[in-house]
């Protein structure tokens, strides 16, 4: 197994800081910055998806067909909510 992915999956970040929770609960995301935690992830089976990943077909191939993540499964999921206005922000860089 991929120690690189070990290493990463030992050292995951804490919660989200409090200086951005408010922010996260007004904008209904707080549950989103905490999913994962307290789960154990089984770097063997991580690195089994990434090996049948393809980029330049965007999905993941694997004995049973083709497979791919859609954003509508992502919104299921994480139970993110699709209704209401768009939340965005810029992002300047020094280039």
């Amino acid at each position: 197994v991929d120690q690189v992915l070990q290493c990463f999956i030992r050292n995951l970040p804490g919660p989200p800081t409090p200086l951005i929770e408010n922010y996260l609960r007004e904008a209904s995301f707080w549950h989103v910055a905490n999913i994962g935690r307290g789960c154990k992830l089984d770097p063997k089976l991580i690195s089994v998806f990434v090996e049948r990943w393809r980029p330049e077909t965007h999905t993941f191939h694997l004995p049973c067909g083709e497979c791919t993540i859609t954003l509508e499964d992502v919104q299921l999921q994480l139970g993110l909510s699709v209704d209401g206005s768009v939340l965005t922000e810029f992002a300047q860089s020094a280039n």
